[in-house]
């Protein structure tokens, strides 16, 4: 029977990554803000075929607390396999470039929180020599773009503080990989119109749960992403700096 911690549960990519375990029949650990959700998710688990389902309700931007949530999510699993780390905001670009505190928020979210997670995460991994740990980055952390570079340069930050993660636990036999989503219809994004590139959050869970599965390090969400950032990142800086993404 297999153990995963949720980190940022109540996300829709998330629930979705979950559902998938339960009817596996996992122990889930759900971590998130808002306790009446995680409870409403719980229950639904539950009844999808998880073996077990705790949940707790942090704030994941208090440090402090990582510790002793992840001291008591390795008690109540037992065994733990897998950590899926989800949680994050989309950054609002304008109020961001009006205000440095709102901009140094967002990478608070978005990027030192999670740095918090892997690395209290990293050590236990290690020391227990197996296990997964898998992180959602984005592919707006390819290539800074005026209209979200912010919220990219977050991902930035995520994507290559889990490479170097990932170089340094594979000799203890612990995972890390790295998802990267592209646009992903969820209630964060609902105000944004929807296009052929958009993917729903089922489909994106199923990748990851396929990601963890063939042990791959990096997964495109959905795999024509993958291309396609490849395509952006070798636009000349001069052109790319005269153009408007």
């Amino acid at each position: 029977m297999s153990g995963t911690l949720v980190i940022g549960a109540t996300s829709a990519i998330a629930e979705a990554t979950a559902r998938m375990l339960a009817e596996r029949g996992a122990s889930l650990y759900l971590v998130g803000r808002n306790a009446a959700r995680l409870e409403a998710i719980a229950a639904d688990l539950k009844v999808r075929g998880a073996a077990n389902v705790t949940t707790e309700a942090m704030d994941l931007n208090t440090y402090a607390l990582h510790g002793p949530m992840i001291e008591r999510a390795f008690t109540a699993l037992g065994r733990v396999d897998s950590v899926l780390i989800a949680h994050g905001t989309l950054s609002d670009q304008k109020a961001c470039e009006r205000a440095v505190a709102h901009a140094l928020g967002e990478i608070t979210t978005n990027a030192l929180s999670v740095v918090s997670l892997l690395t209290l995460l990293a050590n236990r991994l290690e020391a227990q020599r197996r296990g997964a740990i898998v992180v959602i980055s984005s592919v707006a952390g390819d290539r800074g773009r005026a209209s979200n570079y912010v919220y990219g340069s977050a991902k930035a930050l995520v994507t290559t503080f889990c490479s170097g993660l990932r170089q340094r636990l594979a000799p203890a036999g612990v995972r890390v990989i790295t998802i990267k989503p592209g646009f992903v219809d969820t209630p964060m994004t609902r105000s944004f119109r929807k296009g052929l590139l958009w993917a729903k959050p089922a489909a994106v869970a199923r990748g990851i749960v396929r990601a963890i599965d063939r042990g791959r390090g990096v997964a495109y969400l959905p795999g024509f992403w993958r291309p396609v950032m490849l395509a952006v990142r070798l636009v000349p800086e001069r052109v790319f700096a005269r153009l408007r993404m």
